[in-house]
């Protein structure tokens, strides 16, 4: 019944493109962050559902979309370069063939990303792309809070969500840390959207799917995802208006939780400060380690999957307390190969050198100042009916600062969902500027005017 459904739904989004080519991108989106393949066994398992999606996507927008003023952004143009370099690293990659098959999905989540803001020419339409980014997410942890609140979670690398995939959104850690991008984009919804016009029970539905974000790093014990509930709680300060309200609420809500976490949660999550008693952290630190010695002697990088080559050793110290005073210290000697990165960054490093570290980082850092402009630009005194453009970039700067910090602890330089965000801040940011190339002088200068707000095209 599943696979009839999720092959329905998946053939009426992509018919409904043939009237509104729209849709097609908001379908790729879909298809890229579910993965209904995935899910199912039957038709979609069997077909490349997601390359025909960002084809028919990029053709409808050729044929059929209004392309007056599509301009590339200095930040299209950074992930431009970044895609051309990364394609050159996958030709002199270390394990070619491991390089090639990442690459098969990178290059389309680049590519994407490089032509999500030409179709972004309204409101609509970028809300349009945050409410399927964030039901779709929803999809994945809707299920998976409920287990939690069912079960306490699975532990680590054991709550099953809609598949039995640890890769991908569906990985622990990823989804633990993706949750927490949408929460600020959830609530923006919430106040602003226009598709579902708020009310008590798009607020309602808004916190729900907030709480099942938030319930995703207890259900995976992943603590990547409490670093990034606690990044986000500190910036959500900043566009909080009752700051001690939000800090007494957000108190009283940890010490009542408290007593009701899973005891293998507060166990996992204790690790943190001593990552010599366990084994993934220590493994982390070491692998971090060869990665800048590789970085030494490649720094160009070594292409995809360049990890496999790695071999750590290193040795974890563990305190068995036989009393008040008496404690025995165990030390195990670790040799471990072909670890995975467990970081962005040294990603970034191993894999595509000093160059292809600078290009991301520019990329992320331009946004994170790009958000900050448009923010502080429409702050006060916005435009009739534009009110909505400094919440919306404050949500947008907060997931990408949460991704950036997450990131830190997990590899997903090239995950795909977080490229979209990257196009939704590009896509944003041109809008807007179209808008303020178009309109009257009082718009560029942020006054209140009593002219009616700026039509805009349908989807």
């Amino acid at each position: 019944m599943l696979n009839l459904f999720l092959t329905a739904f998946v053939a009426g989004f992509l018919g409904a493109g043939m009237k509104r080519p729209f849709l097609f991108v908001l379908a790729y989106a879909y298809i890229d962050v579910v993965g209904p393949q995935k899910v199912t066994w039957g038709f979609l398992a069997h077909v490349p559902v997601s390359l025909i999606a960002f084809a028919c996507a990029f053709i409808g927008w050729m044929v059929a979309d209004n392309k007056d003023g599509a301009r590339f952004s200095p930040r299209q143009f950074v992930l431009l370069a970044l895609l051309i370099y990364c394609g050159i690293t996958t030709k002199l990659a270390d394990f070619p063939v491991e390089a090639a098959e990442k690459w098969s999905w990178v290059w389309k989540a680049l590519i994407f990303a490089l032509f999500l803001p030409l179709t972004l020419r309204t409101k609509l339409r970028i809300e349009a792309l945050i409410l399927v980014m964030v039901l779709s997410v929803g999809v994945i942890v809707i299920g998976g809070g409920i287990k939690t609140l069912a079960s306490g979670g699975g532990g680590y690398g054991e709550l099953k969500l809609l598949v039995n995939d640890n890769t991908g959104l569906y990985e622990g850690s990823i989804i633990s840390a993706v949750a927490i991008c949408i929460i600020p984009l959830a609530l923006w919804l919430a106040r602003y959207g226009t598709i579902f016009k708020p009310s008590w029970m798009i607020t309602l539905f808004a916190w729900g799917i907030c709480f099942a974000c938030i319930l995703m790093p207890i259900g995976t014990q992943a603590r990547t995802g409490l670093i990034c509930v606690g990044v986000l709680g500190i910036m959500m300060l900043r566009s909080t208006k009752r700051r001690m309200t939000y800090i007494s609420l957000v108190t009283i809500a940890g010490l009542v939780a408290m007593p009701l976490l899973p005891q293998s949660f507060t166990e996992r999550m204790s690790t943190i400060g001593n990552h010599k008693a366990d084994q993934s952290a220590s493994t982390r630190l070491e692998v971090w380690k060869w990665t800048i010695d590789y970085a030494k002697t490649h720094p160009f990088g070594g292409g995809f999957d360049a990890f496999r080559q790695n071999e750590v050793v290193y040795e974890t110290v563990k305190a068995d307390y036989a009393g008040a005073n008496n404690a025995v210290i165990a030390k195990d000697r670790i040799v471990e190969k072909a670890r995975a990165y467990h970081s962005s960054y040294f990603e970034m490093l191993g894999e595509q050198g000093y160059p292809g570290l600078g290009l991301w980082l520019l990329l992320h850092l331009m946004g994170v100042l790009q958000m900050e402009v448009l923010r502080r630009r429409y702050a006060k005194n916005a435009p009739d009916g534009f009110g909505w453009v400094t919440p919306l970039a404050d949500a947008l700067q907060q997931a990408q600062i949460v991704y950036l910090i997450g990131g830190a602890f997990v590899g997903i330089a090239f995950q795909p969902f977080c490229y979209m965000l990257v196009g939704l801040q590009c896509g944003l940011s041109g809008y807007m500027g179209r808008i303020r190339r178009t309109v009257p002088p009082p718009f560029r200068v942020a006054r209140k005017t009593s002219a009616p707000p700026v039509l805009e095209p349908a989807m």
